[in-house]
């Protein structure tokens, strides 16, 4: 599967703000590491976030939110954001600043 190379573009001119970060392919999409940890990706056009936990229900509960499931079971403190929903850039920021307040908790790999 192709990914959004805009989408993926605008990721990234917003988590070089966030310390230490990497890409890696996988999936079939791109992901974004910070700090060794998967902070967020892109699949086709969709976000694919991570909220982590105690943020999962909440980030469901937001429009243009979904599941990521690619086993038949959803991967809990993972969501997928429809692209239409991260057009506008407040909206990719506010995103990219909720995985990054999960995963910036979390200790270097």
């Amino acid at each position: 599967m192709a990914f959004d190379a805009e989408l993926a573009e605008r990721i990234r001119a917003v988590v070089c703000h966030f310390g230490h970060w990497d890409e890696k392919k996988m999936f079939g999409g791109l992901c974004i590491m910070l700090n060794g940890h998967m902070l967020c990706g892109v699949l086709g056009d969709e976000l694919m976030v991570r909220v982590g936990p105690d943020d999962y229900d909440a980030a469901l509960a937001e429009d243009g939110t979904r599941e990521m499931d690619f086993t038949g079971r959803p991967l809990k403190g993972m969501v997928m954001v429809d692209g239409a929903a991260v057009a506008e850039p407040e909206d990719l920021e506010y995103w990219l600043q909720r995985c990054n307040r999960f995963v910036g908790r979390l200790p270097p790999k």
